[in-house]
C-alpha cells in the first residue's frame, strides 16, 4: 500500500493507521460523516472509565473531573477559544444550539439567516422560535453548495439578529468561508453560529479570529468520538446575555448546596451544564481530542482535502456527476447510479467489499453516493473505491 505519491502528510499515517485505526485494516470506512469509527486510545480510555464505575465509583469522580476539565481545555485549544470557561460538554450538536437558541433574548419582528441545504439539526431549534417569539427564519438559496457572502448580503436587513450556517455542509461537502462570514456579521453586529459537526476535527477553526459567538460540535463525526458526547462553544460576553430555559441542577451559583435554590446561572457556558455527565462519553472524546491536537488540524487538512480532491477528479474525469463543489473538506458526494434502488444495490455491492459509503437524497429526492474521508485514510482505498464502482454491474 502506498499513499498517492504527491500527497503530503506531515503525521506518520501508518503508525495512525495501525496503531489508532484498526478499522483500516479490513475496510475502506469512508462514513465519517455519518459516524467514525473510535481511535484506540479513546476506547482504552472509556474502558478505564466503566472500570472505575464498576469498582469505586465514589473514588472514580475526582478522577474524571480533571479528564473533564482536560476535555474543555483541548476542545477550547481546538477552536481557539478564550478560556476553557466557554465550552461545556453537550450530547449533540442539535441540543447545544437548541439550549443556545432558547436562552437568547429575542424580540418579535428580528430575523435568522440560514442556508437552504442545512442539516435539520441547524434549522429546527432557530424555526421553534417562529411561533415562540414571532422571529423570521429566512432560508437563503445555496450557491456553490452552501451560504456565500454575497447571498448573505442580499438577504441581511436592519432586522437581522442572528446568522448560522454549516462549517461543512453534510451533503456537498461544500466548505463555507467561516472568516468571509464571520467578518460580516461582526461589521453588521450580528451573531454567528456554527454546526461544526462536520468540520471541527477536519479543518482549523478559529472562534475569535472568525467572531463566532457559537459553536456545537456532536462527538461522533469529525471529532472521531463517543456518539452522545459532543461540546459546545459560548462567547464569554453571549453567555452573560443568555438565560437558559433548561437548568440542570449544577448549572447556577453555589449548586453543591442543594437546598439553596438560587436560579442566578454560572458564568460563561457552565450554565447549560444539564445535570449528570457522561463519565466516560467525556473521557472518550478528551482522548478524541488529544489526538486530533497532535496530528495538528492543519496537517489533517491540507492531506484530506488533497486525497479528496484527487478522488473527485478522477470520478469527474470518469463521467460522473459530482455534487461537491471544488470548495470542500472531506465530504465527497456524487451520482453513481440512475435511480434510487440501484443507488441501494450498488452500496450494498460496495459493503460487499468492505467498502462503506452511505446513500443520500438531495431537496429533490435524488440519491446521491456521499464518501466521506478523515485522517487515516490513504489514496489506495480511493483507488479501490474508483475500481468497485467500475465493476459492479447493476
Amino acid at each position: 500500500m502506498a499513499v498517492y505519491p504527491s500527497i503530503q502528510v506531515n503525521y506518520d499515517i501508518w503508525a495512525l493507521r495501525a496503531e489508532e485505526f484498526p478499522v483500516s485494516h479490513q475496510t475502506v470506512y469512508l462514513n465519517h460523516a455519518g459516524i467514525s469509527p473510535l481511535p484506540r486510545r479513546a476506547v482504552l480510555a472509556m474502558q478505564e472509565a466503566n472500570e472505575r464505575l464498576m469498582y469505586n465509583p465514589s473514588a472514580a469522580y475526582g478522577w474524571f473531573l480533571e479528564r473533564e476539565q482536560a476535555m474543555r481545555a483541548n476542545a477550547a485549544r481546538l477552536i481557539n477559544a478564550a478560556s476553557p470557561d466557554e465550552i461545556v460538554g453537550v450530547q449533540s450538536t442539535s441540543l447545544g444550539l437548541n439550549l443556545v437558541a432558547q436562552a437568547l433574548p429575542w424580540h418579535s419582528g428580528e430575523n435568522i439567516l440560514l442556508c437552504d441545504v442545512e442539516f435539520p439539526s441547524n434549522v429546527y431549534p432557530w424555526m421553534r422560535l417562529v411561533e415562540q417569539h414571532g422571529v423570521e427564519v429566512r432560508l437563503i438559496p445555496a450557491r456553490d453548495g452552501g451560504l456565500t457572502v454575497e447571498a448573505l448580503a442580499q438577504a441581511a436587513d436592519s432586522r437581522t439578529r442572528l446568522v448560522a450556517v454549516s462549517a461543512v455542509q453534510f451533503l456537498s461537502g461544500h466548505r463555507s468561508d467561516l472568516q468571509a462570514i464571520g467578518d460580516f456579521c461582526h461589521a453588521h453586529g450580528l451573531i454567528f453560529a456554527v454546526d461544526a459537526i462536520q468540520a471541527a476535527g477536519h479543518i482549523p477553526i478559529d472562534v475569535q479570529a472568525m467572531h463566532i459567538g457559537i459553536l456545537a460540535a456532536g462527538g461522533q463525526k469529525s471529532l472521531m468520538a463517543p456518539p452522545g458526547q459532543g461540546f459546545l462553544y459560548v462567547r464569554s460576553d453571549l453567555a452573560e446575555q443568555m438565560r437558559p430555559t433548561l437548568v440542570g441542577p449544577n448549572a447556577t451559583e453555589d449548586w453543591i448546596h442543594w437546598l439553596k435554590y438560587d436560579l442566578t446561572p454560572l458564568k460563561g457556558a457552565a450554565r447549560f451544564t444539564m445535570g449528570t455527565s457522561n463519565v466516560s462519553g467525556i473521557v472518550g472524546l478528551n482522548e478524541s481530542l488529544s489526538l486530533l491536537l497532535e496530528l495538528g488540524l492543519a496537517n489533517i487538512d491540507s492531506y484530506v482535502t488533497e486525497l479528496v480532491r484527487r478522488t473527485r477528479q478522477q470520478l469527474l474525469e470518469r463521467g460522473y456527476a459530482v455534487l461537491t463543489p471544488s470548495a470542500h473538506a472531506g465530504i465527497l458526494t456524487f451520482r453513481a447510479a440512475p435511480d434510487d434502488a440501484s443507488t441501494d444495490r450498488l452500496v450494498k455491492a460496495l459493503a460487499e467489499r468492505n467498502i462503506v459509503v452511505v446513500k443520500h437524497w438531495d431537496a429533490h429526492d435524488v440519491p446521491y453516493v456521499r464518501a466521506s474521508f478523515h485522517c487515516y485514510n490513504i489514496w489506495e482505498e480511493s483507488e479501490r473505491l474508483l475500481a468497485a464502482l467500475e465493476e459492479i454491474q447493476l
